[in-house]
């Protein structure tokens, strides 16, 4: 055994969700609490050990609000399409999913802190998927420690990327290097109460394939 207190783990791991809802907009979040997960986040690995990654922490209101116009501006049609058709269709899951997402769109604005990270992008034009896949796979990892070190402070986040449809809108608002490509917007806030459980996921054995397809 590793040492780890196994139940405590899994429980985080198994209960760190998408928060959107229960993002409580009127506390404020210290700024030290911030830069400890974010210091949990770089110990996530890296291709070829490149710490490609940047980290944009906004807590500035105007530049948060303006943020959140980007977000509804690029996002707005494509959530309200996604509910009429949840609720035509009477998928009840889908239409939770998407009614939480329109509440944050609606207020995203309003989380004390916004979490940028952005990743150093060196892919020429057109590149093949393998190389997408490499340089995500060196700053998501990163991202999703530090989401799990939020939980476990008492925070909840959500990865969302819909602000990327106005990405060189947010980017001159945010002074990003033409050579880094913003990969997520991360709302931070400590969450109304923390009760939160295991989300219902398909069984494993339908999505499990040993040695080969099929």
């Amino acid at each position: 055994m590793a040492g780890f207190d196994l139940e405590m783990t899994d429980k985080l791991l198994s209960t760190t969700r998408s928060v959107r809802k229960r993002l409580d907009f009127d506390r404020e979040v210290p700024r030290e609490v911030v830069m400890d997960c974010l210091e949990l986040g770089l110990q996530a690995p890296t291709g070829s050990n490149r710490q490609g990654w940047r980290w944009l922490v906004v807590t500035d209101e105007g530049i948060r609000r303006e943020l959140g116009r980007l977000y509804r501006k690029g996002g707005d049609e494509y959530l309200a399409q996604g509910l009429a058709q949840a609720r035509e269709s009477g998928a009840a899951q889908d239409e939770r999913v998407f009614d939480s997402a329109v509440h944050l769109a609606e207020n995203i604005e309003r989380a004390p802190v916004h979490v940028i990270p952005c990743i150093q992008n060196f892919l020429p034009e057109n590149p093949p998927r393998f190389m997408w896949a490499g340089l995500m796979g060196s700053i998501v990892p990163a991202v999703w420690s530090f989401q799990l070190a939020l939980r476990s402070r008492g925070l909840g986040s959500v990865f969302t990327t819909l602000h990327l449809r106005c990405e060189a809108e947010a980017a001159e608002l945010l002074g990003v290097p033409d050579d880094f490509m913003q990969v997520a917007l991360i709302p931070v806030a400590y969450t109304l109460g923390t009760n939160f459980k295991p989300a219902e996921r398909r069984p494993l054995d339908e999505i499990l394939h040993m040695n080969k397809w099929g």
